[in-house]
């Protein structure tokens, strides 16, 4: 019997052979190659770093130690609370709009036959410099409606349900009848039935006058009705024409509204014909003539989108406008990742689109929204380039981010030991946010 338990024993196994590199060589000649990427990394990395630490502690000169007087300013000076600010308004809003943008596009272009092509137009914004996509939206941002495509459409959008003027500087010339009131002109005395009145005006260059305008014709006066003209009162040419007369070459003010008013109140109204001449009924007899200042109101220009209360909102659009491709083009690839059996199962379940995109998709690619915000998160504490040349100089103190901060503190002021605290502290806000994708990273990949 011992013999035969002898034989069941089985065989001891043999040591493991060391495990030699991939390559073959010994740990020191793979650190000997690797040496030049850590020398690069410690002199591009490692050493900034390092000394915007050290000199965040010393005053402006450099020669003296200032100690945490750099970083108390972080939270005393106006310039750098009011970037602090909107560095918190641009890590709120910028990623998770893109990122929610990003998302839509990338659920929609699924079932869209020409989703390629769009997906290609979405994403083209991500090929220009960020100087190029300044330049393209301080124009875009224009305050001239001729020049700027925002307020252009704004202005077309607020003129087909309020039209503005077309006679904004017109103006009663000499010897007129009319005096200013609330904005607008009222004649000095009352008329009466069976009077033709003259209402001359100045002011409107000939080519802005109204399209539909016409000569001006004397009005012939009507028995129980007020008539009368409104016309621009000038002739070109020196000693032409005759004031407070209608003149030949003399326009109408087509369309200008005229009042009737007896005792404060509104008794009659109508509109000037093209060729100046207007009609009021007997309602108008002992009443003055009102011109509303609607008639004179300036033309909408448009927001100020530039100005200091829009700047920061605009400028966040532009960034979204770049960036909202890149995170559809990540969804869309978790997205082409995802179980199809899962949705049509919800499907044939009875769950509606919306349910299964907010109770199904959006789960799913939880993971993949939490890379793109938080990498997103890390881009815009860093953005610079965009507010650097949108924000007029006007704007610039409103629109004022803790990377444009730290530019004018070490460049434009010369306080470099504020501009190294500003930039330690930034380092210090993308830290926390890295930490937490490296490890969401991490987690992906054990799955």
């Amino acid at each position: 019997m011992t013999s035969a338990a002898a034989a069941e024993v089985p065989p001891t196994p043999a040591a493991p052979r060391p495990r030699k590199s991939v390559t073959g060589t010994r740990k020191t000649v793979a650190a000997l190659f690797l040496l030049p990427a850590l020398v690069l990394l410690g002199a591009l990395v490692v050493y900034p770093i390092g000394y915007s630490v050290v000199r965040s502690f010393y005053n402006q000169s450099g020669d003296g130690f200032a100690g945490i007087d750099n970083y108390k300013s972080l939270f005393t000076d106006d310039g750098i609370r009011t970037a602090l600010k909107n560095n918190i308004i641009w890590v709120v809003f910028a990623p998770t709009i893109a990122t929610a943008l990003g998302l839509i596009f990338a659920v929609l272009t699924e079932r869209v036959r020409w989703g390629t092509a769009f997906k290609l137009v979405v994403f083209m914004p991500m090929a220009i410099s960020m100087l190029a996509a300044g330049i393209i939206f301080r124009l875009v941002y224009d305050q001239d409606p001729d020049k700027g495509v925002a307020n252009a459409v704004w202005v077309g959008i607020h003129d087909t349900f309020a039209e503005s003027s077309a006679f904004p500087k017109a103006h009663p010339g000499r010897q007129s009848p009319l005096e200013p009131r609330s904005g607008g002109f009222i004649t000095k005395s009352p008329v009466q039935a069976g009077q033709s009145v003259t209402l001359p005006l100045v002011g409107v260059a000939p080519d802005q006058m109204p399209d539909s305008a016409k000569k001006a014709v004397q009005a012939k006066a009507e028995p129980g009705k007020v008539t009368g003209t409104a016309w621009q009162d000038f002739t070109r040419g020196k000693g032409v024409g005759k004031l407070g007369q209608v003149d030949t070459g003399e326009l109408g003010y087509a369309g200008m509204k005229i009042e009737a008013v007896k005792d404060g109140k509104v008794v009659d109204s109508t509109k000037v014909r093209d060729d100046g001449t207007f009609t009021l009924s007997d309602k108008a007899g002992g009443a003055q003539l009102r011109l509303p200042a609607s008639n004179f109101k300036e033309p909408y220009n448009g927001l100020d989108w530039l100005g200091p209360s829009l700047v920061t909102p605009a400028i966040i659009g532009s960034y979204i406008w770049m960036w909202a491709g890149f995170a559809m083009v990540l969804i869309a690839a978790g997205l082409a990742g995802v179980p199809r059996e899962l949705l049509e199962a919800a499907r044939v379940d009875g769950a509606s689109e919306w349910q299964v995109f907010r109770r199904v998709t959006v789960p799913l690619l939880a993971p993949v929204l939490a890379v793109v915000t938080v990498t997103l998160m890390i881009n815009v504490l860093k953005v610079f380039d965009l507010v650097f040349i949108i924000a007029p100089g006007s704007a610039q103190d409103d629109a004022n981010v803790l990377a444009l901060e730290l530019y004018r503190k070490g460049f434009s002021e010369d306080q470099p030991g504020i501009a190294s605290a500003i930039a330690v502290f930034l380092l210090l806000l993308v830290i926390p946010v890295m930490l937490f994708n490296v490890r969401r990273l991490r987690r992906e990949v054990r799955r």
